[in-house]
């Protein structure tokens, strides 16, 4: 388990990538990824391609990123879910709250 964070030059694009379980067990490493950008109008994407399971607190944690991502004017786009994370997300109908990419 671990989270990558990669941030583009002008700051206002970061990438955050999970591999393999995005739970609870994640919470502080993944709030440390995106608490400390503050460039207004980052746009956070949450690079799923290599995530194979989430849980509900990965659900409360991305809607806390949302949160972060507003408080900045920003969004978050979430990237290349597989077909078990992307079936999560439909069902907590995160596609009406985010972007998501396939």
């Amino acid at each position: 388990m671990s989270v990558k964070k990669h941030v583009s030059s002008n700051l206002k694009e970061i990438t955050i990538g999970i591999d393999d379980r995005f739970d609870f067990s994640l919470h502080q490493l993944f709030r440390d990824s995106y608490i400390g950008e503050v460039a207004q109008g980052a746009v956070f994407t949450l690079d799923l391609s290599r995530t194979s399971y989430m849980d509900s607190s990965a659900l409360g944690m991305i809607l806390l990123l949302k949160d972060h991502a507003e408080k900045l004017s920003g969004e978050v786009i979430i990237k290349q879910p597989n077909e078990s994370v992307a079936k999560i997300l439909e069902i907590a109908q995160f596609h009406r709250l985010l972007k998501i990419e396939n």
